[in-house]
């Protein structure tokens, strides 16, 4: 049975297996201040070109997103995002266990607008009764959005400067990062990202790590006292070095973009596939996540041989799915899963 469910089903790159077989023997430091952590952050400052970054590992996504947003919001404020957004769809309401209610925009696919947030902050403060809502007080987004669809400079940039402009930080959850910066139809890279966040994330669980995020607060932006924050949301691991040896790894030899470049090419040789066979294709989309909308009856054909996605049913005859390669995908499994297509 083929697989394309996700990208994070397998268990990790071969370089990162090898190293921690190599590392067996060794003993570290907790909590992140060892040798592999420094390095890899060292490493990731380096490429966002900021010295002033500093930077955190996580075990995994929402507890990452959980964390960090609530270090960067006011008690009293909630956190913008798109309504197709992870913090708002499938995190399980992690963000507000944490007393900050997720503001959710309806999205373009999978995007919001600089436009659209100045407007939600404008008609927000014209609101005579504003002291009595809920405040925004932080801006989330995904790079790439929950549909594969890939944020321009340019949108970044005008979102950075409307979040700037109305106080509020600019988070951008990358636990895909990797995916985004590798397409095609990406003109932005880590530093811009660097540039334009007030902190991101560079996601290893779904690029090749066992499991692990880091999290990069930029230009000084560091909560006071983060690691209590981390520790207090349960968040801090005590085999740290863990997580510094597999983003030192993914940082060593490009093996982070050579990883996600690799499932993009996959993903674009089923899209290309799909347009021939006249699919119904829901998102123009630059990287490793396809969507498409097909009959019950073709669903349940395609069940019979591969395991895809099931995201929502569109109709009583229709459902949308979607198609997940990874860094693991090989050749021959794109080619078996194009024959069922």
């Amino acid at each position: 049975m083929l697989s394309f469910q996700n990208d994070y089903s397998s268990t990790a790159a071969p370089q990162i297996l090898a190293r921690m077989q190599q590392i067996q023997q060794e003993q570290q430091p907790g909590y992140g201040v060892d040798d592999y952590c420094k390095a890899a952050a060292d490493k990731i400052v380096k490429l966002c070109d900021d010295p002033e970054a500093h930077v955190w590992f996580l075990v995994g996504g929402t507890q990452t997103n959980q964390t960090v947003i609530a270090s960067i919001t006011p008690q009293y404020a909630g956190v913008v995002c798109a309504d197709s957004g992870h913090i708002n769809t499938h995190e399980a309401g992690a963000i507000e266990a944490t007393g900050h209610k997720v503001l959710a925009l309806p999205n373009e696919d999978g995007k919001i607008s600089a436009a659209q947030l100045d407007d939600y902050c404008e008609r927000f403060y014209a609101d005579a009764n504003h002291e009595h809502m809920v405040f925004p007080g932080a801006v989330y987004i995904s790079q790439p959005t929950e549909y594969g669809t890939v944020y321009t400079l340019e949108e970044l940039e005008a979102l950075s400067q409307v979040a700037h402009d109305r106080r509020l930080p600019l988070f951008i959850d990358g636990a895909r990062l990797g995916y985004a910066l590798t397409s095609d139809g990406n003109d932005a890279n880590l530093d811009d990202i660097a540039r334009v966040a007030d902190v991101f994330t560079i996601g290893g669980t779904k690029v090749g790590a066992m499991f692990g995020e880091a999290v990069v607060f930029t230009r000084g932006n560091t909560p006071t006292n983060f690691t209590t924050l981390v520790k207090q949301h349960g968040a801090l691991l005590a085999k740290g070095w863990l997580l510094g040896l597999q983003f030192d790894t993914l940082f060593t030899d490009d093996l982070y973009f050579k990883l996600s470049e690799h499932a993009n090419k996959e993903a674009d040789k089923i899209r290309r596939a799909l347009t021939d066979k006249g699919y119904d294709v829901d998102f123009v989309s630059q990287t490793n996540q396809i969507f498409i909308t097909v009959t019950d009856k073709k669903a349940a054909e395609l069940a019979k041989h591969v395991t895809l996605g099931f995201m929502e049913a569109v109709d009583a005859d229709h459902v949308m799915l979607r198609i997940c390669t990874s860094w693991a995908t090989t050749d021959e499994q794109t080619a078996e899963l194009i024959s069922y297509l």
